[in-house]
């Protein structure tokens, strides 16, 4: 009877993995194998639960058109159509914020300026003296007659300290949970959370980065210190993109057919950038093909800017071969982040980087930024984190920019980490350690 289990167990795993086009990498291919073959009275429920990665029938958005590749360097807008991502749109007035206050400030005034519509995509909304600033003001644009619509994610909801979401229903702000938790189980996707963060007033004006509608992403609370991230603001075409990829997500939460989008931007002018949406959703792994692209592509400097680094293999030995090249290769990590295993994992990666010569900066406080920069020529801004979760298994938004200028001074922000930044020292790991490390990392990062 045993074997009988395992030999359904593994034969569950091989017809669903090539009926939904799972594509996984070697060694989580493997780990789960194994865990349905040792274990699987434990093993295939975990997998029946937590195993889908990619969407039976994924959400590419349609382009009927190609931006015009003789602009500059354009393997990375080429390469993001190629995955299905929209061309390049037009932007203006780009505001990349100093500081919590700052990012919080044009928060509002994004709010503020919606006149028929406001959609807000998040993971988390404490339940903290932000939540509630929010809360009213979106009660306060409902009551003057706007249509506002807010994503919120299933777990994230559960991690802010489940907001009372009552008063804003009754106002008439429509709220849908993006795979509730029990829901999540029955569907197979508790494991697949959406991590995007946006705001977008009248398709015109969007905010956007990697801070979730906390206390701590701002002006903290409670006496202590707000974290530092990375967020931005813009008005322009390339806010229709981010509105266009809410609606999709905001059609799967509800369970009805996405919008087809179709982006015609022959005539967008410079500065432009893209949206770049990563997820069960795409059939490809976006940000991370865009990354392990840009790291081959790279010919002076590589800066990365993220609170939790457990890369994939692919990821990692560009990141190596880059230094080796001797591309100037900068890592910027917290010294203590808020998810400690991340923090006792990411030491066998680091290791090897520093190995190739790649400068790994540690900041003394939380830095919850995710900003990647290739040379002059490319940055992206957003939501995903380099670590396989993020990169693999949920929903995430990034914005890749071209202007040299504004590449420049996303750039920036790795000069005002490294201030206060010491680099990483890299120590041989003792047994106890090297097996802890991989067994977590197993474990924890691969399942």
């Amino acid at each position: 009877m045993h074997g009988l289990i395992v030999a359904l167990g593994l034969l569950v795993y091989v017809l669903t993995t090539h009926a939904m086009q799972q594509r996984r990498s070697a060694t989580a291919a493997v780990a789960w194998v194994m865990a349905i073959a040792l274990v699987p009275y434990l093993g295939l429920p975990l997998y029946l639960i937590f195993g889908k990665r990619k969407l039976a029938h994924h959400r590419n958005r349609t382009v009927d058109t190609v931006s015009d590749l003789r602009l500059g360097d354009a393997w990375a807008r080429q390469l993001a159509e190629s995955m299905g991502q929209p061309t390049v749109a037009s932007y203006r007035g780009l505001r990349i914020h100093a500081d919590g206050s700052q990012a919080l400030e044009s928060l509002w005034e994004v709010i503020d300026r919606a006149e028929s519509q406001l959609v807000l995509c998040t993971f988390i909304i404490g339940r903290d003296p932000m939540g509630n600033a929010l809360v009213k003001r979106l009660i306060d644009k409902a009551n003057s007659g706007i249509h506002v619509r807010l994503l919120l994610d299933g777990v994230g909801r559960m991690m802010g300290g489940r907001l009372d979401l009552r008063k804003l229903k009754a106002a008439g702000v429509q709220v849908t949970i993006f795979a509730p938790i029990l829901n999540g189980l029955f569907k197979n996707r508790a494991n697949l959370r959406n991590h995007r963060k946006m705001v977008v007033a009248d398709g015109l004006h969007l905010w956007c980065g990697g801070r979730n509608f906390s206390a701590e992403y701002f002006e903290g609370a409670h006496g202590q210190k707000p974290w530092t991230d990375a967020s931005f603001d813009l008005q322009g075409p390339l806010a229709a993109q981010a509105h266009d990829l809410f609606e999709m997500d905001w059609a799967l939460a509800c369970g009805t057919p996405g919008p087809i989008c179709k982006h015609d931007v022959t005539n967008a002018q410079e500065p432009f950038a893209q949206v770049i949406a990563s997820g069960p959703d795409q059939t490809d792994d976006t940000v991370h093909d865009l990354l392990v692209t840009a790291c081959f592509k790279a010919k002076n400097r590589i800066l990365a800017v993220t609170p939790y680094f457990v890369p994939s293999q692919p990821l990692l030995m560009a990141l190596t071969l880059a230094a080796r090249r001797k591309v100037k290769v900068e890592l910027i990590l917290p010294k203590k982040s808020n998810h400690r295993l991340a923090d006792l994992v990411r030491h066998r990666a680091l290791r090897e980087l520093a190995q190739a010569g790649v400068n790994i900066w540690q900041v003394p406080y939380m830095s919850h930024a995710k900003v990647f920069v290739m040379d002059d020529n490319l940055a992206l801004c957003g939501s995903a984190n380099l670590d396989s979760r993020s990169l693999f298994l949920n929903y995430e938004l990034m914005v890749a920019f071209y202007a040299t200028d504004d590449v420049k001074r996303f750039a920036s922000i790795g000069d005002a980490h490294r201030a206060t930044a010491e680099l990483y020292q890299s120590k041989k790991p003792g047994l106890l350690r090297d097996f802890t490390e991989g067994f977590v990392l197993w474990l924890g990062f691969q399942l």
